[in-house]
């Protein structure tokens, strides 16, 4: 009886000690945390592989982005949110790139949750969408960012040592392009050259 009972309280320590870590990371990264380590094929189009300041082939981390700041946005082909607010984020995207202070300094780029590489082409056709995006079939990204509904962005500082800090997490659409934008100037710290 009691070798009965003690196997059952490692048994619950194991389990317990499995799940807490597991409920604690299965959630997005908030203002101030770090992103957790993300692989992104490096795209085959030399403007994209240009626009992202990387080179080669393989894999690359967000952090390695040459860029002060990266816009992510969490979506799906298959979400009516994605769908409808794609224009505003595409006017976002062409805000930064119009103002030559900003268009090396803020990148924006996508991923599209249980996504295949067909669906996210499908996507940035048929939206148009200007900037980068990355499948995330098996929702191994997803996972890792807390399993957010779509469309969510974060926005990431990175730093000269490439390390990097959110500045920037939520569900939703993020209100105005214009708007978006000083957000981001506010909390990343950039600021036109001239000032």
């Amino acid at each position: 009886m009691r070798k009965t009972r003690a196997r059952w309280v490692v048994i619950f320590a194991l389990i317990s000690w499995m799940v807490i870590p597991v409920s604690a990371a299965n959630r997005a990264p908030g203002v101030g945390e770090t992103l957790p380590v993300i692989n992104l094929p490096i795209p085959g189009s030399p403007d994209e592989k240009n626009y992202l300041g990387i080179s080669g082939k393989g894999y690359f981390r967000i952090s390695n982005i040459r860029s002060n700041v990266v816009v992510i946005e969490i979506f799906s082909l298959y979400c009516p949110i994605c769908q409808a607010y794609s224009p505003e984020v595409n006017v976002f995207y062409r805000m930064i790139e119009q103002v030559p202070e900003f268009k090396d300094r803020i990148k924006v780029i996508g991923i599209g949750a249980g996504n295949s590489t067909l669906e996210v082409e499908t996507f940035k056709e048929k939206y148009d969408v200007p900037f980068p995006l990355f499948p995330d079939q098996d929702f191994a990204i997803h996972k890792r960012l807390g399993e957010v509904r779509t469309p969510y962005f974060i926005v990431i500082k990175i730093n000269k040592d490439r390390t990097h800090k959110v500045i920037y997490s939520k569900l939703g659409d993020f209100g105005e392009a214009e708007t978006f934008l000083q957000q981001i100037l506010d909390a990343s710290g950039l600021r036109p050259k001239n000032h």
